[in-house]
């Protein structure tokens, strides 16, 4: 099983380096890391290519959330594509391959991974986090 993993970001110097690191240590290697950058003005793209990432790069005044996925999805080359934000970081070295498991089943046409937004996210993330785990304390 291949797949593209398709990041957008903006700045994401910070964390970006944390979520590459966890994609390498995968146990599934067959793994085409696309970051779809919005002119980011840190080291953002530099640290991306250091994990071999291709770079596609969009106008930030351009910038949509769906548009700057679509650029990735259509530079994409691997059987199954999979998004995440580049502040997102995956906590088990079989993040991917159980994401993509449910595949096996040719019924299968999407599947949906938890995400844990940090203290920094965006509005929209915290609502999605705290409407499934309103008690924060029994997460850990």
């Amino acid at each position: 099983m291949t797949c593209s993993i398709v990041i957008r970001a903006y700045n994401e110097s910070q964390h970006l380096g944390r979520m590459l690191e966890g994609i390498s240590r995968q146990t599934l290697k067959d793994v085409e890391i696309i970051l779809v950058d919005s002119g980011s003005t840190d080291s953002t793209v530099s640290i991306a290519e250091s994990f071999g990432a291709r770079i596609v790069r969009i106008p930030s005044d351009e910038f949509t959330f769906g548009r700057s996925l679509n650029f990735g999805v259509r530079a994409a080359t691997q059987e199954f594509i999979v998004i995440a934000s580049a502040h997102i970081y995956p906590v088990h070295p079989d993040w991917l391959e159980t994401l993509l498991r449910p595949f096996e089943d040719e019924r299968v046409a999407l599947t949906y991974g938890k995400q844990r937004g940090p203290g920094s996210a965006k509005f929209s993330e915290k609502q999605i986090f705290h409407q499934w785990y309103p008690d924060l304390s029994k997460l850990d």
